[in-house]
Parts: structure tokens; sequence; C-alpha cells
């Protein structure tokens, strides 16, 4: 595992990749293009194909991965280790493949050798970055569909994940035993087991250990095998994290209960990497914005408007269940690119009913797939490709905006917030 302590120094080939793939970056930056971010880091790559695991040498790494998520429990893990004085580098812009873990741990305070690296890592490629990584802590968050003509079957993921861990004795895990693939992808490296109290379990109907069919009863599944959900370490009720005895209120600025055990699981990988509780909740309160998500900005008519994220039937449902105890307008954009998933099939698994009795405006590059499904669900929807038009068009004391993910990088960009990743 990386230790603390000075860190070799630069091999002159990867020094050299590292300068190149700056100047790649300031050169995107300037053209308009993007943020330079990936393209530094895949440049760097080319150049260098060991850099990650150069930058990472003698480095305390954390590292969260998982369907949903990700970027938000980095972004609490950060704050509640900066609280305590330690420098952190982070990949804060949300860049979770190999070229951006470069980008991070090559600029800011990365120069400095204490200071912790906390990074979220694309959950198709944890297995190989983590070898080139050798984090001291990973944090599993939960595994649901994503881009299934990218990524393939949830359990194709989570048994990668098991081989991984498999083959890494004595490694240090934080996972979600709310989920049976993150429970049984973690069982050998008997983890700390974090009950955030989810209930999502659409994407979990048969074992993962045998392929009989799952139980679920008041919370708890288990298999005619012997797979069941394990006993906690840590719980998360009604706000209040237990963990080690103590008990922790959780006073958040970020909205849904999905943050909420974003917190918990922040908190307990905190935790683990030498944080107390309590300071890591107070640090983390003040929170409000994360990558552009909860971003908020005012209407010409005044009304304040928010962005809310949203990928995958999992996290739709989450967003949604919130949205219907609210008396916000929606707007809802979708995309189809690459990076959203091309087939938009996943919108029929989606409980838009929780809309149903507000006008709902349908937006993005395929309103018109939206529109189909918000009919059937019997919502009320007015059309708008442009989404800051369409927040114009719906009632509410205010507006919440839900994109995909190419949708709300766009968004971000006409906002003037520089979080797009190219």
């Amino acid at each position: 595992m990386a230790l603390d302590g000075d860190r070799p120094r630069q091999s002159r080939r990867t020094a050299l990749a590292l300068q190149a793939g700056r100047w790649a970056g300031a050169l995107s930056r300037a053209s308009g293009v993007g943020a330079g971010v990936t393209i530094g880091g895949r440049v760097a790559l080319a150049l260098a194909p060991g850099a990650l695991a150069e930058l990472a040498r003698g480095r305390v790494a954390c590292v969260v991965s998982g369907t949903n998520g990700k970027t938000t429990t980095t972004r609490l893990i950060a704050a509640a280790l900066a609280a305590t004085g330690l420098a952190v580098v982070s990949n804060t812009t949300g860049a979770n493949l190999a070229s951006g873990l470069v980008s991070a741990l090559s600029g800011g305070s990365s120069a400095d050798p204490l200071a912790r690296a906390v990074l979220e890592i694309d959950e198709a490629v944890l297995p190989r970055v983590a070898a080139a990584l050798d984090p001291s802590l990973i944090v599993l968050t939960n595994l649901s569909r994503d881009q299934l003509d990218r990524y393939g079957e949830v359990g194709t993921v989570a048994g990668r994940w098991r081989t991984m861990l498999a083959a890494r004795p004595g490694q240090r895990v934080v996972a979600n035993l709310r989920d049976p693939f993150v429970v049984w992808a973690a069982q050998p490296a008997q983890p700390v087991w974090v009950d955030t109290a989810m209930t999502w379990r659409e994407d979990a109907t048969v074992c993962p250990a045998c392929g009989a069919l799952l139980e679920w009863r008041d919370g708890w599944f288990g298999s005619a095998c012997g797979f069941e959900q394990p006993a906690p370490d840590a719980v998360l009720r009604d706000g209040v994290l237990t963990v080690g005895g103590e008990r922790v209120e959780l006073s958040l600025a970020l909205p849904g209960r999905w943050n909420q055990a974003n917190a918990a699981m922040a908190l307990v990988a905190a935790r683990e990497l030498g944080v107390d509780p309590t300071q890591g909740a107070a640090a983390i309160a003040g929170v409000g914005e994360v990558a552009g998500r909860q971003a908020t900005w005012r209407l010409p008519d005044g009304r304040q408007a928010r962005l809310l994220l949203a990928k995958n039937p999992a996290g739709w449902t989450e967003v949604l269940s919130y949205l219907a105890g609210t008396g916000s307008g929606v707007v809802i954009a979708l995309n189809c690119r690459i990076a959203d998933g091309r087939d938009p099939s996943w919108l029929w698994d989606v409980p838009f009913e929780l809309l149903s009795g507000r006008m709902v405006a349908a937006s993005g590059e395929r309103a018109l797939d939206l529109a189909v499904r918000l009919r059937y669900a019997g919502v009320e929807f007015t059309l708008d490709a442009d989404p800051l038009a369409a927040a114009g068009q719906v009632g509410g004391d205010r507006v919440d905006i839900v994109a995909t993910y190419t949708a709300f990088v766009g968004l971000l960009r006409r906002l003037g917030h520089r979080q797009a990743v190219v």
C-alpha cells in the first residue's frame, strides 16, 4: 500500500509527457473546446503509459467507484479530509478515466508529497486503474444498469470487481451493504459495511453467487445458497449515521435521500482515513454544489432554477421521488449521445408517473422520445428542445432542470460553469 513520505523523482519521459499534456490542455482551453482535463491526460499517457503509476507512487490514495454518487461522495470525502488541515488532490471535474486521473495527480496540490489523493473512478475501469494507483482505501457505492451498450450487464462489472479484490489481499474497502452486487464483489476484502438505507433493487433479481432468485424482506436480502446481506458496521437512519458507537447527525445542503447515502459512505471512508465523524460531518455540511450538481441561477422571470443530474433508472427514480414532494416546475433534458448511452429504452423503467398532476417540459435532443414516455405516464407536458427556454414554460415557485450527462454538461457551459470535461 502507498505510504506517506518523499515521492520518487519523475522519470524524464514522464516529466516531458506531462508537460506535453499541459500544453495540450492549455490549447483546448484557449480554443474554447473544453477544460483540457481529458485531452491533457490522454497526451501524457500516449507518451508515457506508466505515468499514472509513477504519479501515484508514495501517495495515500482513496478511490470511489460505482454507478451513481461517485462525484458527490468523492467531493465529500475530500471536504472531510481538508477540514483536518490535510492537503487533498482530487479529480474535481469528474474526469474519472485514467486520463483524468493523470491530470489530477500532475497539477496543483499534487506537488505536495503528503497530499492525499481522493479520486472517483469509472466502474468499468476500476480494476485496471486500481492496479496502477495501489489505493489505501476503495469505496464501492452501488451498481445498477447504466449505458448497457458500453458497459454490459451489472453482473459483469461486479465480477470484475470481485476478481480485482480477490487478487488484492489486505485491501481496505468501504462498501454499501444494501446492494447485492456490491456485497458479492466486496466479499473477498471483508470490508467495512455501510447500511445506506437505499431501496433500489430492480437490478438485483437473482443471486450473484448462485443465480437463484433473491429473497427480499424488510430491507434484507438473501439466497438459498447462503449468500445474504451482511451485518452492518455503520447504519444510516433518518439522517443520523451510527458508526463505532457514535451517532452523527447529517445536516446537508445537498438535497434528497441519495445524498444522505453519499454522505454516509463519505463519512465512513473519512473515518477509515483518520477523520473524526463529527468533524467530518461539520465539513460536508457546507458543500452545496458538486461539479455543477445543484448549480442555481435566476431565470428572467425572477424564479430560481436548479440543475440536477440523472443518468440511469436508479438515479432517475431517486430524483423523481424527491421532486414529487416539491412544488417546483420540472424540465427534463434528454440526450442520447455516447456518454449518455445511445439507447433510450431505459425511459420505460423510470417512474415518470410520480410527476402526474403538474406541467413538465420535455427537452433535449431526444425530447420526442421523452414526450412519448410522458404521454403514457399520464403527465402533462410542453415541448421545447432548449432546456433554458423550456424553464420559462413551466409553473412552480422554482424550476428544477433534470438532465442526462451531455445535456447537463452543455447547460453548465452555457451557464458559465467551466466544468465540461473534453
